[in-house]
């Protein structure tokens, strides 16, 4: 028996030159791709972007590919570098930092409402660093 496209889900496909490049303020973009169950998003952060504190229900992958971003977790800083990955749970309060021009591919399970909506004001008036 063989599954119907609905069964299956839809087969798509992004280039990252295609996907609308959102600017969420002077210091931050990003492009977003969702799926059913999953996002993946392309967020490219200039040095001294600071993305305040915050917490979601969504697990997150945060891959760097380029640059370092500082992440502020239960007291701690904790420096993730290009090709170093950071998981972080559901509902865990987090804060990062841009330490240099840093382009960082973000997972999320479930995906972000908060994104796709537009709602995530904590994001469109990010402050910057002190420095």
């Amino acid at each position: 028996m063989q599954a119907t496209d609905e069964q299956k889900g839809i087969l798509k496909h992004y280039r990252w030159q295609d996907v609308e490049l959102e600017k969420l303020n002077p210091l931050l973009d990003r492009q977003c791709v969702v799926g059913e169950q999953i996002m993946v998003a392309r967020v490219l952060l200039r040095k001294g972007c600071v993305v305040p504190e915050h917490y979601h229900m969504n697990e997150q992958i945060s891959y760097i590919l380029e640059g370092a971003l500082k992440f502020y977790i239960h007291g701690k800083e904790i420096i993730v570098r290009a090709g170093e990955v950071l998981c972080i749970p559901p509902n865990l309060p987090h804060k990062a930092e841009a330490l240099e021009d840093t382009l960082d591919l973000d997972i999320f399970t479930p995906p972000r409402t908060d994104w796709i909506n537009r709602t995530d004001q904590y994001l469109r008036s990010a402050p910057t660093s002190n420095r």
